[in-house]
């Protein structure tokens, strides 16, 4: 079974700064694990049966002023048998005031009551990107996360194979580290990945025979970053004499990491080889791939040679 994660009311209220109207248990014991949110013009009106009560709730201006066109007692009824669902919080936008039977339900049920200055479209949009991002499905792997050219790229292979060391010598020619070591991969999208690194080991490097250094104190703020997409993977292998390599790049090759397939290249490693500048070149070939030039099909065009690319997939999980 998927991991389920969560995050916490206060983390919410402390990224949109939001105003606390009600209150009565501890915001860090409450926890979110859904990524909608709902709101919940119907249900005012009295109609139940499709109720996502489970989501966080957004209460805009078109549902203020239905309540407040709604008699004293109607209003009442329809509160009380919205706040009675339990949502796990309730938050009102544009910054208007919550009406005082609605504190008071709220606290009766023991519902948070919150208020936003944003617009409610703004706002429902913030939340579910954060909520998205914070509850998205992810995994930690062995690797290095660098951003070259704007590309975000994932560098593997096995221990010992130089993978730091081409992450400092890329940061030297002006690119930006996101992690080393371990790499948290979650899927932002049916066709996203994003990378960050670990609180506790962000913006450090293990380079042996130096040991531990610090890429953000040593080369300044401009050379890390916190979090980049993934657009490539790259395998780093010791050299092989015996395997045959891609010499044109016609065939194109995917792994499949969380169910997105992200294109990647094996780089055989031997001395003499900068590493850097084949990373490099890489990315930018990655680059015009994506706007729809491919140089070993150009070339292929040129000689008058038919050969179509094939789609190689690895399964990256199921290794």
């Amino acid at each position: 079974m998927a991991k389920e994660f969560t995050v916490s009311l206060q983390a919410i209220i402390e990224k949109f700064t939001l105003d606390v109207v009600q209150m009565s248990g501890d915001p860090n014991s409450i926890m979110i694990n859904n990524a909608d949110v709902n709101h919940p013009g119907l249900q005012m009106a009295g109609f139940y049966e499709y109720f996502a009560s489970e989501r966080i709730q957004i209460i805009g201006r078109s549902e203020i002023a239905y309540l407040e066109q709604c008699g004293a007692e109607i209003r009442v009824q329809r509160l009380r048998k919205f706040f009675s669902a339990k949502s796990p919080a309730v938050i009102i936008t544009r910054g208007q005031e919550a009406m005082p039977e609605m504190k008071q339900i709220a606290a009766e049920y023991d519902v948070p009551l919150l208020t936003s200055e944003e617009s409610t479209t703004v706002f429902v949009a913030k939340l579910v990107a954060f909520l998205a991002m914070e509850l998205a499905p992810r995994i930690t792997r062995h690797g290095v996360l660098i951003e070259v050219y704007g590309e975000g790229m994932l560098i593997l292979g096995d221990s010992g194979v130089g993978k730091s060391e081409t992450a400092i010598e890329l940061v030297k020619r002006g690119h930006r580290l996101v992690a080393d070591d371990a790499v948290e991969i979650r899927k932002a999208s049916n066709i996203t990945l994003v990378g960050s690194s670990p609180d506790n080991i962000r913006h450090f490097l293990e380079l042996r025979g130096i040991g531990i250094i610090n890429a953000r104190q040593l080369f300044g703020i401009g050379a890390v970053k916190v979090s980049e997409r993934i657009d490539m993977v790259i395998e780093l292998e010791m050299w092989n004499p015996e395997k045959i390599y891609d010499r044109m790049g016609v065939d194109n090759h995917y792994m499949t990491i969380l169910g997105v397939k992200v294109p990647s290249l094996t780089i055989p490693v031997k001395p003499g080889r900068n590493l850097a500048v084949i990373l490099e070149v890489a990315a930018m070939n990655n680059r015009h791939k994506k706007m729809g030039y491919n140089a070993a099909q150009e070339l292929l065009d040129n000689l008058g040679l038919d050969m179509e690319g094939m789609d190689t997939v690895t399964d990256w999980e199921n290794q």
